[in-house]
């Protein structure tokens, strides 16, 4: 008999809104900052609507009740996950031009050149899969719930591995681009990679964290249940992200080459 089947069912786990006072300043400074470059800079209103999206997607990750039923159930934990790793930094990036970038392009450029394998898009890879699964590991994911200074930690991690990540596919302003099929192959292999542990998640036979197996059962699930409708996100989100991904470099690589021939074109006219 495991340990949750000796605590009583609850009727609902915690859903209040949180409000983490460094997280805030921090949001709201990026926000400002954005806003005033986007409007000295003219730029469109979409890419307004991404950035401030993102912003929004980090806010209702860190404080919303996301952030509390992350704490009784693990399939809300995994969404508090993906929302921080992948969604909040793809809207932000997007949000994103060459123009709004134009003031610190340059320092971002030397900074890349200076960071070395930092900066290359192979590190950004380990980086993206080994957050997820050394984050994952029961006793760090145990801590992260039980101690606010290593929730906080991993937080951080999966923030600054979404934007490593998917600033190398996403930036308007990269001097390592990867050529030909190494988007694919950057894609690809990541999300492979993490949605293995997804797949690992969905079908273990017995849940992995004792922390869980010590919550009532919330929605009536039992910790097991909860690991895999938790891990099951995780799958299926890191398909629909790729697949969506893929796309969008298709499509890119499609409108790339037809600006180069169009130059091919007009330098053989002169």
């Amino acid at each position: 008999m495991s340990v949750t089947d000796l605590v009583p069912a609850a009727a609902s786990p915690n859903a209040s809104w949180s409000l983490d006072p460094g997280a805030l300043v921090v949001l709201a400074g990026l926000t400002f900052l954005y806003v005033r470059r986007w409007r000295a800079c003219g730029a469109s209103v979409g890419r307004l609507a991404l950035f401030l999206s993102g912003i929004a997607v980090f806010a209702i990750a860190l404080f919303s009740p996301v952030d509390s039923l992350a704490e009784d159930l693990f399939l809300m934990h995994m969404v508090q996950h993906v929302l921080l790793l992948d969604i909040g930094p793809i809207l932000c990036i997007l949000g994103l031009t060459k123009v709004i970038l134009r003031p610190i392009a340059r320092g971002l450029l030397r900074l890349e050149s200076s960071a070395g394998i930092l900066a290359h898009p192979a590190f950004a890879i380990a980086f993206y899969v080994l957050a997820m699964w050394v984050w994952h590991v029961p006793a760090l994911y145990d801590a992260a719930l039980e101690h606010p200074a290593v929730h906080v930690l991993e937080h951080a991690f999966f923030i600054s591995a979404g934007v490593l990540y998917w600033w190398h596919l996403l930036a308007p302003i990269r001097s390592r681009h990867l050529a030909g099929m190494g988007p694919v192959v950057y894609m690809v292999t990541t999300k492979v990679l993490v949605g293995a542990l997804g797949v690992a998640l969905t079908f273990a036979p017995e849940s992995f964290y004792a922390f869980y197996e010590e919550q009532p059962r919330y929605w009536g699930m039992s910790a097991t249940t909860d690991q895999s409708v938790g891990g099951l996100i995780m799958a299926t989100e890191q398909s629909i992200i790729m697949g969506i991904a893929l796309v969008w470099l298709f499509v890119r690589a499609l409108a790339e080459s037809e600006r180069e021939e169009q130059r091919r074109e007009r330098f053989g006219a002169v």
